[in-house]
This record gives C-alpha cells, sequence and structure tokens, in this order.
C-alpha cells in the first residue's frame, strides 16, 4: 500500500533513509556520529515543514513493513524547507544552520529528495513499483517535471531510474560527490 507516512514508521523509517546518508559521506555525520544525527533527525520527523516531516514522505508498506521510501518537494521550498530544524540542531550542540548546502533541485521541478528500499525488499521489484506509484502522485498534483539526483557511480539505481523514464539532463557535485540530475516529464503518458 502506498500511502503518506506515520508516527508509527518512524522506526522503519530511519533506518532506510539512513542508506542514503550513508552512500553521501557527508562531514557533519562524520563529525558528530550516526546516533546525535538519529535523533535529530527522529526529532525533524515531527516538523511539518521540515524537509524529512511526516508530511513529505511517502511509504509502501508490505505486510505491515515499510518496504520503501519517497520524500520530496517542490523546488521553490528549498532555500527554507530545513530551517525548522535549525532549532533542534542547536538543541543537540550542532552550529550548523543545515545538513545540507548545496543547491539540489532546479527552478520549476518537483524533486525527489530522497529513496530508498528497504534491504530486505531489494531485488524484488519494489523499487520500480514505488517510483510509478510516486511518479503518478505527483502528476496528479498537477506537477511538470519531476527531478532527482543519483550518484554517477550507484548504477542499481540508474538503471531503475532510467527504465521508469527519467533522463540525465546535468551532473552537480552534493557535498564531494558527482550526481546525475535526471528529470521525468510529467506531462506526457
Amino acid at each position: 500500500m502506498f500511502r503518506y507516512a506515520k508516527e508509527e514508521d518512524v522506526d522503519q523509517i530511519l533506518p532506510t533513509l539512513f542508506q542514503i546518508f550513508d552512500e553521501m559521506e557527508m562531514d557533519i555525520f562524520k563529525e558528530y556520529g550516526d546516533e546525535t544525527m538519529k535523533s535529530i533527525i527522529r526529532e525533524g520527523f515531527f516538523l511539518e515543514n521540515y524537509r524529512y516531516g511526516l508530511n513529505h514522505i511517502l511509504v509502501n508498506e508490505i505486510d505491515g513493513k515499510v518496504a520503501a521510501i519517497a520524500i520530496g518537494y517542490p523546488e521553490k521550498l528549498e532555500d527554507t524547507i530545513d530551517v525548522p530544524l535549525h532549532k533542534i540542531m542547536q538543541k543537540h550542540g550542532i552550529k550548523e544552520a543545515s545538513f545540507f548546502t548545496d543547491k539540489e533541485a532546479w527552478p520549476g521541478e518537483w524533486y525527489l529528495d530522497s529513496f530508498a528500499v528497504a534491504p530486505e525488499f531489494q531485488n524484488q521489484g519494489v523499487g520500480t513499483k514505488t517510483l510509478l506509484e510516486f511518479i503518478e502522485v505527483i502528476r496528479k498534483r498537477g506537477e511538470k517535471i519531476l527531478s532527482l539526483n543519483v550518484d554517477v557511480d550507484n548504477a542499481p539505481a540508474q538503471h531503475v531510474y532510467k527504465k521508469v523514464g527519467f533522463k540525465t539532463v546535468g551532473q552537480l557535485y552534493i557535498g564531494s560527490h558527482l550526481y546525475d540530475h535526471m528529470q521525468f516529464d510529467l506531462t506526457s503518458e
């Protein structure tokens, strides 16, 4: 079942989301440690206008388990999407205003910030099915362009994105990693 995340999903969402953070090798996570960062993001799940707030997370639930997550927002929110977390970060002794400093989305896009499949559901077609369902949700909102960034070295993810119709339109760095910027035209069937 593809649906918005609920409070009771938090313990299943967190490790799936951290698969992405681990791959990104972000300095702030290295400096403060995964446990501190997990505490901060866990608190952030309950902030309405935060990047990883539950209202921005869709999940694919299979047999009562969160099998996949899709997290996103319109590009026009990118400059303010992390502001709600600032007080929580300060409470934990982190002076940085955000985990993210690089611009990730292009003007006019609806940005798929994070997409991951829980380990026990990988290589079973769950990622493709979830992505197709996610595309339909965003299309029904009237959005025109869906975008995402995928590490140039992540061939399995690139394969899934290309298979459903994403096209590489450029490249950018997020942190120290080079990413392909991909778009899906939501106006075509």
